[in-house]
This record gives structure tokens, sequence and C-alpha cells, in this order.
């Protein structure tokens, strides 16, 4: 999936494609979280912005005779784009709400998602409204086999535009990656999550004072209002974290030795009981603390903790903005090695970053994927695992800077702020020359403190 941006924010003409692990890494105010909130944005709302792809009536018709169509994935790949294309043209109205916003500062902006054949995702099973649909991809990956298990009605013009609806947003399932975003704001909103729910709050006052006629609708879409959309569900997340607790995620029943590895990196775990008092519990200690009382760490890392245990599935786009705040920069490297073993989970990952530490770590992650016996010997030796280790082909890094851009109409290139992909070589890691030239400017100055005496 290749995201191409127009005039958003500080970003003049930019464009970035999704990887298993994407990282941009920049500046302040160059434009990383414009390009982060844009893409959590669309994908937050793309079933709802991109849908009604045309299908074939024939194939509905055999659905409904046979109970089973193979569909092939082929023949619908240019109508999902179709439908993508005019739906990102429509997107932009909903920037001031994503960005909150006013609207004269998004209306220049273009928005447009590229996909190829390799973007097809497949939800495994779509229950409808009426009846129910199983779908499943075929062994090849070439066609999309779905099952209708309702009674079949040929003749009902009603189940036909049913299955047609259902069949289009199967389609558009496969293609859209259920984004999950952690926001810079979460130490904040941890510490006074109980405070936070707002929409509460102000719905009991203006019904203690006001009439009958008051539009809850209005309150409650109003309460939330100065928030941009990632700070918005990241508040939801965290009041809903009661109910939350109560489910069991992919990792939790099929890798609980990457949740130890969490645990270590906080060193303790969460808990939250039935009146909603959420806590930190250090490990070999029998005392809680609540989040005020938890270090910044732990605060940090609490969004991420949570959706590891309980939230997390296959095929996610797993989105942290600074997942480094606040951590050590051992905790750091454990950070970096954690996101990769996601990532060779099947969950897809998109950071933003200014450290260093994490572009270290991740650069030893793709040195050391090598069938070399020095390297599988220090691998041994550091403690690193073949699940944490990272092809260069998995990875899309890019730098949030002023550079020459093509811009359209144009025949000679423009220096605007945009996104540079940078090099990432199998043997050496990833050229990250954004951190680079601080590191060596600080290495120049000491080198003169230390030497430069006449």
């Amino acid at each position: 999936m290749k995201i191409k941006v127009k005039n958003l924010g500080v970003l003049k003409q930019a464009e970035f494609e999704l990887g298993d692990f994407t990282i941009i890494c920049g500046e302040n105010n160059t434009g990383k979280t414009y390009a982060t909130y844009a893409l959590y944005g669309f994908l937050y709302n793309g079933q709802e912005i991109c849908r009604n792809i045309e299908i074939n009536q024939n194939d509905i018709q055999l659905l409904l005779k046979e109970g089973l169509v193979r569909i092939e994935i082929k023949n619908y790949i240019s109508k999902i784009q179709e439908v993508i294309e005019k739906g990102c043209k429509f997107y932009p109205t909903l920037l001031p709400t994503v960005f909150s916003t006013a609207e004269k500062k998004t209306t220049d902006c273009e928005f447009k998602v590229i996909l190829g054949a390799k973007n097809i995702f497949l939800q495994k099973k779509f229950v409808g409204t009426r009846g129910e649909f199983k779908a499943e991809i075929s062994k090849d990956k070439m066609e999309l086999i779905i099952t209708y298990l309702a009674e079949k009605d040929e003749n009902s013009r009603l189940t036909v535009l049913f299955i047609n609806s259902t069949i289009s947003n199967i389609l558009m399932s496969m293609i859209f990656l259920r984004p999950f975003i952690i926001s810079s704001e979460r130490t904040g909103a941890a510490t006074f999550r109980k405070e936070l729910n707002f929409a509460r709050s102000r719905l009991l006052e203006t019904m203690s004072r006001a009439s009958l006629n008051v539009d809850l609708r209005s309150i409650l879409s109003n309460a939330y209002e100065d928030y941009a959309l990632p700070i918005k569900t990241n508040l939801d997340f965290l009041q809903n974290l009661n109910s939350i607790s109560k489910k069991s995620s992919f990792i939790a029943e099929n890798y609980p030795d990457l949740l130890e590895s969490f645990a270590d990196i906080i060193g303790g775990k969460y808990s939250i009981n039935d009146n909603d008092q959420l806590y930190y519990e250090p490990k070999g200690k029998r005392i809680k603390f609540t989040m005020n009382e938890s270090s910044s760490a732990v605060r940090s890392l609490l969004d991420l903790g949570f959706y590891l245990r309980h939230e997390a599935q296959q095929g996610d786009l797993l989105i942290i903005d600074e997942p480094e705040l606040n951590l050590h920069p051992e905790n750091q490297r454990r950070v970096a090695r954690l996101l990769a073993r996601l990532v060779n989970l099947g969950i897809k990952v998109f950071i933003t970053t200014h450290s260093d530490y994490i572009i270290k770590e991740l650069n030893t992650l793709i040195m050391l994927n090598h069938n070399k016996p020095h390297l599988k010997r220090i691998a041994e030796v550091e403690g690193y695992q073949q699940t944490e280790l990272l092809n260069a082909d998995q990875i899309k890094v890019y730098i949030a800077e002023k550079a020459p851009v093509l811009l359209d109409g144009k025949t000679r290139k423009t220096k605007c702020q945009t996104l540079t992909p940078a090099d990432i070589d199998p043997e050496m890691g990833i050229d990250a020359r954004s951190f680079d030239k601080s590191i060596d400017t600080m290495n120049r100055i000491q080198s003169a403190i230390v030497w430069g005496e006449d």
C-alpha cells in the first residue's frame, strides 16, 4: 500500500509505502505526525469512505443457488482501486476532524492510496446482520471462497442486495488493516484516565441543569471536539480497559513468552479490578501502585501492554508515536526487539521516532539475520532469538526533511518538506542520516574540547 499526500500540514508533497515495519524519523515539526495521523484517519474510516464495489451478479446468483461461490480476487483488484480513488477524493473533507483543526487548513490537501495485489488481506470470517457468511482464502491465495449459511432465497431482491453489500464489505475488509494507535499523549492520559472521561462528565453536568429537550447526541459529539482522532480513540481505549481486560489476544493464547518479555521491560504487570481501579504491580513485591504513583515509563507503555495481552490480532497495523517516550536506552532496545517480533508474528508496525537507539537495535536485527557462523555465535552470546531477526526488505524507513521534489507540472525539482526514503542495506542496516548529523556534530565538539588545546 502506497500513500501519496500533498499540502498535508508542513508536507508539501510526499509519498511512503507501508512495509511490515514502517518508520518515519526526522527533526521536530517536519511532518511525521501529519503523515501518521492522516494514515490512521483513513484506515479508521476506510470501510465507510470506500464502499459499494460492483459485484458480479453471476457470483451472487451462484452463491444463492449453490450456497458457495469462488471469486477470483484478481477480478476485483481494479474495482477496489477505483472505489478507493473515489474515497480518497472525499477523505480530505474529514481531515479537519482527524486533526481537530480548521477546515481552511486542509482545503488544498490531497490524499491518495495506491494498492497492489499483495495488499489484499482476508478477514477469515464475516458475520452479517442477517444470516452468516464465511469467507476464506484458497491455498493458492487466488480465490476468495464465500459460503452462504443462511436459508437460500433466489427470488428475494432484498436478499440479493444484502449479499451484494456483504461481499463488498468482505472485499473491503481484505484491504483495510485494523489500525491501533498509541499517541505521544499517552503518559498524561494514563495518569488522568479517570478524570478524562469528558463525555460522561459533560453529559451528566448538562443533563442536571438542562431541559428534557437537550440534544444528547450533540453533547457526546462535542465532548472530544478539541482532540485529534488518534487522541480521542486513545482516550476511549483507556476508558474501556475494564471490559477490554476480559478479552484475550492471540498473543496471550499462543505466545505467553512475548508477554513475559514485555513484563521484563516494565518490571512487573498491569492489573485492573472490577471497580475500574488500575494498578501496576512490580515483580516480586506485594505492593500495587496507581498510575500517578508509577514511573513515566510504566505509564508510557500502558496502552501497549493492554493491546498485547487483550486486543492484538494478526493483520493489525500497530501505530506508535515515539515508542521511546520516557524509556531508558536499554528499554528502547528491548522495545525495538519486541516490535520486531510482532512483525514476524503477522502484525504490521508503524512508528515515528527520534531514537537512535531504536534504529541501531533494528540494524542489529537486520545484520544478524544471515547464515554466517560468527553471526550465529554473536546472536547466541548476546541473547538474540531468531524470532526477533528481520530481513531488510521487511522495513521501510523515511526521513522527514527538506529535499528536492519534482512537483506536478514542474520540469525542475523544488526543495520542500517531504519524506525521503532511507537506504537499507542487508549487511549494514538503515542509513538514518537524520541522527548521524547530530551525533557527528557532538563528536566533533567533544573532540575539539579534548584535543583542541593549544
